[in-house]
């Protein structure tokens, strides 16, 4: 059975549709195998931040797209936050927000 893919609100999904098209093409099919195989989706594709935190690593000739989500009880995926990457590493300001909201939708 495939995980569902949820939104933690509205806005995370317009943040993501306003991306440029060809990030926005490799995000629809990432999302696709995401929710065919879940926990088992790895690198290139999907990477472990820590503390049940993931991203999805969508990129296109404009760059570099992050989603990140993490998985709750029976095959739901929760996508947190989403963002165009300007710097290599993650910024810890899109870290902090994506944990913040994880909590939230695990403590319900």
């Amino acid at each position: 059975m495939p995980y569902s893919i949820e939104y933690f609100n509205e806005r995370v999904l317009a943040d993501i549709e306003a991306w440029p098209v060809g990030i926005l093409a490799d995000y629809a099919r990432l999302v696709e195998l995401l929710a065919e195989f879940g926990p088992d989706l790895r690198m290139p594709h999907s990477r472990a931040l820590g503390s049940g935190l993931f991203e999805l690593r969508p990129r296109g000739r404009e760059g570099t797209g992050r989603a990140l989500y993490c998985y709750l009880v029976g095959e739901r995926v929760v996508v947190l936050h989403a963002f165009v990457k300007k710097t290599r590493a993650t910024p810890e300001k899109d870290l902090r927000l994506a944990r913040r909201r994880m909590k939230e939708v695990r403590d319900g």
